[in-house]
């Protein structure tokens, strides 16, 4: 048997690496065992292949064991929607943060892929099956749906604007339809005009854009919906003869500090909420309710309630991965009880 004989550089080599593993391996156990926020749960939860069930239950998120009951459902066009929508802002790191500069990027920041992947599957397994994006963050939902981690169905948000220096203003009109075809591609159960759109365009007299985007959402055979954050674009649409499949409509109290701002200054979404209660009763299409907590300004106990009992009958609504199982518990609360609504539910 012949004897490996090394040189004092390929020893010296060999200790150097062997130390250098070792401090690695000690190194990493030590950070797991001293630093308490760490966790590998986010890795377990989106682990797929052999033994992926095993590593699932493992990190089976503790919160959970809080949940009263997954959240109820209703039907838009005999597809199944979840009465609480998952929104897309706080995962695309678009936080509504009023004079807070840095709140985006601490989202965006928080917002790894695995933990927006991990927040998709606690929603899911909290009842929760439809969530709302942007032309954007598609391939992300598809990447979910081909790692095989979960089935979460979404709605495009679909936005003609652009913001230079925080002033809407119109996208060049192919841009428009391209970016809602793009959405249509990816697999969006829906498409809605995003709020602020349908507001720009209908007091800008651009009916025919409208017009146009419904008749491509249509033509692909994929649900339509109208939102605005001003009663009057809902007016507007329903005089010009638009009957989309649903709403998308902000509803929220004025009942917070920053409501009474005498300048606009994201603070505030839903500018006649009686008015928008009103009218929103006599429409005969499902109500999706967005912006009802005033971007963290109310609590969803507080607004949860007012949008249902205003006639809404979804509702679309950010949430961390921490917020999940309160919120679906304070809608399972809310919808259990005895609720002073009017309107029908249309949805």
């Amino acid at each position: 048997m012949k004897i490996l004989e090394y040189t004092k550089s390929q020893l010296t080599l060999l200790v150097v690496i062997r130390i250098a593993i070792g401090w690695h391996f000690l190194y990493e156990g030590l950070v797991k065992l001293f630093i308490p926020t760490w966790t590998s749960a986010s890795y377990l939860e989106n682990s797929r292949w052999i033994f992926s069930g095993v590593f699932q239950w493992i990190a089976a998120n503790p919160g959970l064991d809080e949940l009263t009951a997954p959240v109820a459902s209703g039907l838009i066009k005999e597809r199944t929607f979840s009465r609480i929508i998952l929104g897309g802002n706080l995962l695309n790191g678009n936080a509504h943060s009023r004079d807070l500069i840095y709140v985006n990027k601490l989202v965006k920041a928080y917002h790894t892929k695995d933990k927006i992947f991990s927040t998709l599957l606690m929603a899911e397994k909290a009842g929760v099956n439809t969530m709302l994006i942007n032309h954007k963050q598609v391939r992300m939902v598809n990447e979910y749906w081909d790692r095989g981690i979960g089935k979460m169905q979404f709605i495009a948000d679909c936005s003609g604007l652009a913001y230079p220096k925080g002033v809407p203003t119109p996208l060049p009109f192919q841009e428009f339809l391209d970016r809602t075809k793009r959405s249509i591609d990816h697999g969006a159960i829906a498409c809605y005009i995003q709020g602020e759109t349908s507001d720009y365009y209908m007091q800008n007299g651009k009916v025919d854009h409208i017009a146009k985007i419904l008749d491509l959402i249509r033509e692909n055979g994929v649900m339509t919906g109208i939102g605005a954050h001003r009663i009057e674009s809902i007016k507007a649409c329903v005089n010009e003869g638009f009957e989309p499949d649903f709403w998308m409509k902000t509803i929220h109290n004025h009942n917070y500090w920053s409501a009474g701002h005498p300048e606009w200054h994201d603070n505030m979404y839903c500018f006649d909420p009686e008015g928008t209660i009103e009218y929103m009763e006599q429409l005969k299409q499902p109500w999706i309710a967005f912006k009802v907590m005033a971007a963290g300004a109310i609590h969803p106990k507080d607004a949860f309630r007012y949008a249902f009992e205003s006639g809404a009958d979804f509702i679309c609504a950010g949430m961390y991965d921490f917020q999940v199982v309160e919120d679906i518990n304070i809608t399972n609360e809310i919808l259990n009880g005895k609720l002073e609504r009017k309107r029908d539910w249309m949805g």
